[in-house]
């Protein structure tokens, strides 16, 4: 029952937090309602026994994304007017093939989730429970580097895409 209770209460604090984020006008305060979202969501994964994705949690969310954010908010003039001009070093065609890329990449993502095996070994052993030897670590880099690897090497190109992209937003001229 108690734990029921810390449950709902997290949750609506991480809804709450989540929806003053999304409507804060001052970015940092919205960074900082993100900063607290994302130690909220730590804290609900300490309580569901996934302590080490709360450690990554906190590390990478809350203590480098968030920087990020912040840095880019730094970086970009919120009081400056729109453009009036289009630009012309603007490759629109560009763009759109490599979001046609990305997303017939999803797509295989998509249809090799459907088709893959459903339950791994890695799987029915975070099943078995506690009588597993190397625990939460083991399981999740079993599972990250066998069935989750594409999605893991997707995510880590549209990092490596977000990284080129603030670079070249904190460049002045190309």
């Amino acid at each position: 029952m108690a734990e029921a209770i810390v449950f709902y209460g997290l949750a609506a604090l991480i809804l709450g937090f989540a929806v003053l984020v999304i409507s804060t006008r001052n970015t940092v305060h919205s960074a900082l309602y993100l900063v607290v979202n994302f130690l909220l969501v730590a804290m609900l994964y300490v309580m569901l026994g996934a302590e080490f994705l709360a450690a990554i949690q906190v590390l990478v969310y809350a203590g480098g994304i968030v920087v990020l954010y912040l840095f880019v908010v730094m970086l970009v003039n919120l009081k400056r007017p729109p453009e009036t001009h289009q630009d012309p070093r603007r490759q629109t065609r560009l763009g759109l093939a490599l979001a046609s890329a990305l997303l017939a990449e999803l797509a295989a993502i998509i249809v090799y989730s459907a088709t893959g095996e459903s339950a791994p070994a890695a799987t029915a052993a975070a099943a078995a429970g506690a009588d597993i030897a190397g625990g939460n670590v083991e399981q999740i880099g079993m599972l990250l580097y066998t069935n989750y690897l594409i999605p893991f090497e997707v995510a880590s190109m549209l990092l490596l895409v977000a990284m080129i992209g603030a670079i070249v937003l904190a460049k002045r001229e190309l």
